[in-house]
Formats: structure tokens, C-alpha cells, sequence
């Protein structure tokens, strides 16, 4: 569906009371930057046109995002080029945060109805399933396990598992040298019960936000953190001097934007709103202002109706 501009399906719901933790009209800065989420290339702020009289017959959940005037995303604060929060404005910047409003744009919504919440890894699905969000765009990894809980639309982008060391650190290479290691991530993740179940000779560590275990690293109290090379490349590039990503991808993580489960017309709707961004150039866009100086330039993958 091509989207049409600025007639807005929730145009009766107010949003002056809305607590947005997340952007203003255009919902990006004009020029991106690795510390506050956008792209050291410097790449143009994307925007995206705001389909018009949209309609979702049989969809619980877009009842509710048009009776409330707004969606509800859950999403990562502590993840540079992805999902992080500036301390000093509170707006989120980073590529999940781009697909969030290229899909909010698609199914009628203004930036100014999005309202950005915070997630970690461990209560995405607790989320989904209570109500607090109406879909996670938080480096979420389609799994058959999370499949039985919620729903998945994308994916969106394929990230691998890596390592991040301390810059001078010679002696992780990557997964088969772990042995006695200590091994930082994050409760509830992916990455982390690969390690306990694949390398359980590494020590492994786990907390609530990949930025305490990069804390832990900078002091020496960990030998690594471990997650998907795409959130790894941002931290390294916000301490370059200091932090290198081993480079030795060992798995394959495709992100998807989680729904509550059973609702396949949202479902729908979302692949729709991915693949036409791929289409007509939005994909790439918020790619470049995010992503596009860390030093890939991935295809986007195939979207996966199951």
C-alpha cells in the first residue's frame, strides 16, 4: 500500500495529553550521529508519508490504537543506532525507532501518536500479552519459543551474534576462545542462552541492559559482551579508542516487529507496511540515518508470512 500524506484515521483522539517520550513532528534530528542514534554518515533525517482511511477489519489491537489516538511501541533505550533514549531531550533515536514510524505512518499515525516505551529484553512478551504495548520494535528476534507467546511481522534486518572486548584485548577471536572467559548480556535474550547452552565453558553474566554489561567490560570486571553485531557497532563507536568488535559473526538474528498473538490483520498489514518500504526507498533511508556509517550496507531481507 502506497501511503498517501497527512490525513491522519485518528484525527478525532486528542494527543496533547500524551506522555511521548519519543519525537517531535518530523521524529528524528536533521543530521544523524552514532551517540544519539543516527548515522555517522550524517544522512538526512527520513520522513514518511501518513497513509490515509485505513481500515483493519478484524483486528482487536487497531481498534484499540484508534480508540486510544495513538500506538504503543515497546522499544530499547540503551542501544546506540538502534534504540537509545537521549538523557538530555528524552527522544528516542535509532533504526527500530525509524521502522516504528514508517509502520505507525502506514497504518495512518502521525510521529506526534506514537508513544515510545521502554523495554528490555526480558518483559517484551509480558508486555505484548498484558496490553502495556501494541507491538515491540526492540532488536527482537523471531523464534519459534517467542512464537507460541506473540506474533511477528518482518523481518526487518538479520543481525549476527558477536563479541565486544576491550580494544587492546588479543586473545578473543571469537566464541571457540571463551573458554574461562567472562561473558556479559542480558537476561531473557537470545544471545545469552546461546552461550549458556553452545560455549558453557565461558563465564557467563547476565543483567538487566546491554549498557551495565559494557560498563562492566570498560572496568575490567567482564572479559566481554556479547549480543548482535549491530548493537555491539554502537557502542564501539561511541568509545572507538577503547572498545572493538571481534568481527566474527556466529549466528543469525532476524529482528521482527512483535504483536499481540492471534492478530493476523495487523500482522498483515505490518509486512505490508515492511515490504513497501523496501519498495519505495523508506527502508534504505532510515538504514542510512541510522546505520549507514557503521560499516555494513545489508540487503533487506525477505519478509517471512508464516
Amino acid at each position: 500500500m502506497k501511503r498517501s500524506p497527512l490525513t491522519v484515521l485518528a484525527a478525532t483522539a486528542a494527543t496533547a495529553t500524551l506522555v511521548l517520550t519519543g519525537c517531535g513532528q518530523e521524529g528524528s534530528p536533521t543530521t544523524g550521529g552514532a551517540a544519539g542514534g543516527g548515522a555517522t554518515s550524517g544522512a538526512s533525517a527520513p520522513t514518511y508519508d501518513v497513509a490515509a482511511d485505513v481500515a483493519l477489519t478484524g483486528s482487536p489491537t487497531f481498534d484499540k490504537i484508534t480508540s486510544a489516538g495513538r500506538v504503543v511501541v515497546g522499544v530499547k533505550a540503551d542501544q546506540p543506532g538502534l534504540g537509545l533514549r537521549s538523557a538530555a531531550s528524552g527522544e528516542y533515536a535509532g533504526f527500530d525507532i525509524e521502522i516504528a514510524k514508517l509502520v505507525a505512518a502506514s497504518l495512518g499515525l502521525t510521529p506526534d501518536q506514537i508513544e515510545f516505551k521502554e523495554t528490555v529484553s526480558a518483559n517484551r512478551e509480558p508486555f505484548l500479552q498484558q496490553g502495556q504495548v501494541d507491538m515491540v520494535v526492540a532488536t527482537y528476534t523471531i523464534n519459534d519459543k517467542r512464537k507460541e507467546v506473540v506474533d511477528f511481522a518482518g523481518p526487518y534486518y538479520v543481525a549476527g551474534q558477536d563479541l565486544l572486548v576491550r580494544k587492546d584485548d588479543t586473545s578473543i577471536t571469537g566464541p571457540d576462545s571463551l573458554a574461562g572467559k567472562k561473558v556479559c548480556s542480558v537476561e531473557g535474550s537470545t544471545p545469552a542462552t546461546r552461550i549458556e547452552t553452545e560455549y558453557p565453558q565461558a563465564q557467563l553474566v547476565k543483567l538487566d541492559t546491554y549498557s551495565k554489561c559494557v560498563d562492566q567490560l570498560t572496568a575490567n570486571s567482564v572479559d566481554a559482551v556479547t549480543t548482535d553485531d549491530a548493537i555491539l557497532r554502537g557502542y564501539a563507536a561511541q568509545q572507538p579508542d577503547a572498545l572493538k568488535v571481534v568481527g566474527a559473526p556466529f549466528s543469525e538474528e532476524p529482528y521482527g516487529i512483535g504483536l499481540p498473538k492471534g492478530d493476523t490483520v495487523l500482522r498483515g498489514a505490518v509486512n505490508d507496511a515492511i515490504e513497501q518500504a523496501v519498495t519505495d526507498g523508506d527502508w534504505k533511508a532510515a538504514y542510512d540515518f541510522t546505520l549507514g556509517g557503521s560499516g555494513t550496507d545489508p540487503e533487506p531481507p525477505t519478509v517471512d508470512r508464516y
